[in-house]
């Protein structure tokens, strides 16, 4: 990850504007001191010394190519006054180029880019000792090895904390992004659930009172026994078609799957087969009747997913046996486990799978037990209203 490169802003602007002036004029000075060079050339020298610091916030790799550049020619066309002076690195060189390392590394190039660049540093002054061997000393390189080598470090610590501190930034607003949504979904299943209560409640007693009515009030004409189960079918289908927006309301599009394929029956001997490849004793009991309303379907699949989810979590070794049958007029869902190894009781169904369960499954009037049975395992079971027709018949297939 590079970091973005500028100018430093405030405060920070200021520092490395002086930097830069600083530089300049030491280069000036500690060429036109030390070292037997024309007066031309020390000032073009100096002046690109002090850009490619300036360019190290703006082009690191640009910086750094030029500060390269800029010391291997000021070894060139230098010579020490005397033999205490350092050469091929005199001091500003040393220094110059080391803080563009730095600042450089800092702005972006990786840990394997600097040692590259060390590397190639080092390489360009045993070459300038090798090539004028009468100028400097192999004791010359040492300053400019360990203060480009501290750099490259320092340079690559700095970026390491800036990414982390980006990371950390980002992981924030995510953060502050889930809990947002997560209010947003929490108040979309308050909405709901409030509507249910309010409005199913008053659905169910029209209903009642119309399919009712014929048999309370004393001769009714037919006309009017039609119109009372017209207003009854009218009732239930409002009742049915709310069930389904509130259930769309109270839960994220991505859960629901209305605007995808969503699981039903057919798909359970695959959700079982998962869960026997995750490392759990998992038996489907009988064939898995199919064909009903999607919506009864998708509860069904759910019920069985919470569960068995809760039996692997709680009583990982122990056998679970899932059964799907049609008793009458209901759906009935049993998710149970036996007793787990070494005398763990599973743990009560009392965390928000269950409670998301049990308002799932209310949506279409029915019920969800859930508790610990006397030998010592754990019992979901569901009983689901289908009516008195299936769709697609009860056909069906086991696992």
């Amino acid at each position: 990850m590079q970091i973005p490169n500028g100018w430093p802003r405030r405060r920070w602007a200021w520092v490395a504007g002086l930097g830069v002036a600083a530089l300049l004029v030491l280069t000036v000075m500690d060429l036109g001191q030390h070292y037997h060079v024309p007066l031309g050339a020390v000032f073009a020298l100096a002046i690109a010394r002090a850009l490619a610091l300036g360019l190290a916030w703006l082009r690191p790799r640009l910086a750094v190519v030029v500060s390269l550049v800029t010391a291997a020619v000021t070894a060139a066309l230098t010579t020490s006054i005397s033999s205490s002076e350092p050469w091929p690195w005199g001091t500003t060189a040393a220094f110059g180029h080391s803080f563009v390392l730095a600042i450089a590394g800092a702005r972006g190039l990786g840990r394997r880019e600097l040692v590259g660049w060390w590397v190639a540093t080092q390489a360009v002054g045993i070459v300038s000792i090798e090539l004028a061997p009468d100028r400097g000393s192999w004791s010359g390189l040492i300053t400019m090895a360990v203060l480009s080598a501290a750099a490259v470090v320092v340079g690559d610590l700095l970026r390491s904390r800036s990414e982390t501190s980006r990371r950390l930034a980002e992981q924030e607003t995510i953060s502050r992004t889930e809990r947002a949504e997560r209010e947003r979904l929490q108040e979309r299943a308050r909405i709901a659930r409030e509507l249910h209560d309010v409005v199913a409640h008053h659905l169910s007693v029209v209903v009642v009172r119309a399919d009712s009515a014929p048999a309370r009030l004393p001769d009714v004409p037919d006309a009017v026994r039609a119109e009372f189960t017209g207003i009854a079918d009218e009732a239930r289908a409002s009742l049915t078609e709310m069930r389904r927006v509130l259930r769309l309301l109270r839960e994220p599009v991505e859960q629901t799957g209305e605007l995808g394929p969503q699981p039903g029956l057919e798909q359970l001997a695959e959700l079982v087969e998962s869960t026997r490849r995750a490392g759990a004793d998992v038996q489907l009991v009988g064939e898995v009747p199919t064909g009903f309303d999607p919506a009864v379907e998708l509860t069904a699949y759910r019920v069985v997913q919470e569960g068995l989810s809760n039996a692997v979590r709680h009583a990982l070794h122990a056998s679970v046996h899932v059964a799907v049958r049609r008793s009458a007029r209901e759906l009935e869902v049993t998710v149970q486990n036996e007793k787990p190894p070494r005398s763990v009781v599973p743990a009560p169904g009392t965390g928000h799978g269950l409670t998301g369960m049990r308002e799932r499954v209310a949506l279409l009037d029915g019920t969800v037990t859930a508790g610990p049975t006397p030998e010592g395992g754990y019992l979901v079971h569901a009983l689901i209203p289908v009516g008195e027709e299936v769709a697609g018949g009860d056909h069906g297939h086991g696992g």
